[in-house]
């Protein structure tokens, strides 16, 4: 079993969280940013260091690339990203290719056999934080996303700027000749932390991912009728916002009552005409459930299509925004991940991924996999957020190991 390097792995988490250091202990980093390209260039540097080959693709991934011993076998890939969300922390993303990273750094220097070519890839766009969705790079690659749309996909920030300005505008837009693909890849790993507190309640130190949890995401309505604030009784009041309150209730009061593993969310209301001295006449939020089984989810679908069709005096509705399946990892990636951890001597637990991840685009393409560090306090998306380099470099040392055992089978 081998081990990756702590000091090493301390300082490029270092050295990467001044590129858009926000200046209050985290980052704001978004996709194709001068922040971005100047973490694009450290890896680069770093890569070509030890020998890795560079190549990027159309949606300007990034590929580092060491030759195994075997000519023409399929590359074991390590992906994450190096792009955040607005006031992120150091360590969401851009940790997966750091310890990708490490991971050739280390068969570098111990001169480590190994039979397949491997490569750190970096994805485009895996926070849609700038440019919308998330996710981007991964689902036009794979299919999910139709390229002419993302390319049209506004600045957040800059409605007159386009991702596809962005990409051009980039030195690191190459071919569409060198994207993942099942021709040349024979399997995706992929070390990120865990964004919640399970793992440090447990006191473990490792997550072997089993799968990306299923999820709906609707949008619950409520129509009432605008009036003047100051001149309309209480008694005559069609208030959607009162309206859309009680439902929102009443979906907690229902939503308790199932598996207790679910999870699910309302961040997003919008009020119409969101005016003060104005009664609100329409109202919808967002409801975002998850979970691992899907007679759950549509357990959940049923209750909410079963919503009082009036309350308070209001017409309600509702309406899927989108939804995606459970996606399981490959079985015998993750038992490489597990067999690993145990033989490394590395305290580590099975757990899932309630957030998406690129990892869940590339599974419908070639066999992939997750390994998950702790959060500690569960933190993540914001500055607060922190692994320490201990932890981090277990990760790496994990998936060192786990993608050797790939290589060997």
């Amino acid at each position: 079993m081998y081990t990756c390097n702590l000091e090493r792995m301390e300082d490029k988490i270092k050295t990467f969280s001044k590129f858009g250091d926000a200046g209050h202990g985290g980052i704001t980093r978004y996709s194709l940013s001068p922040e971005a390209h100047q973490a694009r260039a450290e890896f680069v540097k770093r890569m070509t260091a030890i020998g890795a080959v560079i190549e990027t693709d159309d949606m300007a991934n990034m590929y580092a690339t060491l030759p195994g011993s075997v000519p023409n076998l399929k590359r074991i890939v390590m992906a994450s990203h190096v792009d955040s969300v607005k006031n992120g922390g150091n360590y969401d993303g851009i940790l997966g290719v750091l310890t990708a990273m490490e991971v050739l750094e280390t068969i570098t220097e111990l001169n480590i056999p190994h039979s397949h070519p491997i490569t750190a890839m970096i994805w485009t766009n895996e926070e849609g934080s700038l440019y919308s969705p998330a996710m981007m790079s991964s689902g036009v690659i794979c299919g999910k996303f139709d390229k002419s749309k993302m390319l049209a996909s506004k600045s957040i920030l800059d409605p007159a700027s386009t991702f596809g300005q962005a990409l051009d505008a980039s030195p690191y837009k190459g071919e569409e000749k060198n994207r993942l693909n099942p021709n040349d890849y024979m399997a995706m790993f992929e070390t990120h932390i865990e964004q919640g507190p399970i793992l440090e309640a447990a006191k473990k130190d490792i997550g072997v991912v089993t799968c990306v949890l299923g999820m709906v995401n609707y949008r619950i309505k409520a129509y009432g009728q605008a009036d003047h604030a100051g001149t309309t009784p209480m008694s005559y009041r069609q208030d959607a916002l009162y309206a859309a309150a009680q439902l929102l209730i009443y979906l907690h009061q229902e939503l308790d009552k199932l598996d207790p593993a679910l999870v699910y969310t309302t961040g997003e209301i919008k009020c119409h005409p969101n005016v003060h001295t104005v009664i609100p006449d329409e109202v919808d939020f967002s409801l975002d459930a998850r979970h691992e089984n899907p007679e759950v989810i549509k357990q959940v679908v049923d209750i909410i299509k079963n919503i009082p069709k009036e309350i308070s005096k209001c017409k309600t509705g509702y309406e899927l925004a989108w939804a995606r399946d459970t996606v399981y990892f490959d079985k015998e990636l993750v038992s490489c991940v597990k067999e690993s951890a145990d033989e490394l001597g590395i305290s580590n637990q099975y757990i899932n991924s309630g957030a998406g991840h690129d990892a869940q685009f590339v599974s419908y393409m070639l066999p992939t996999t997750m390994i998950f560090v702790p959060s500690k306090d569960g933190h993540s998306h914001c500055e607060p957020e922190y692994t320490s380099p201990e932890q981090c470099t277990a990760g790496a040392s994990v998936m060192l190991n786990a993608v050797l055992k790939a290589d060997q089978k």
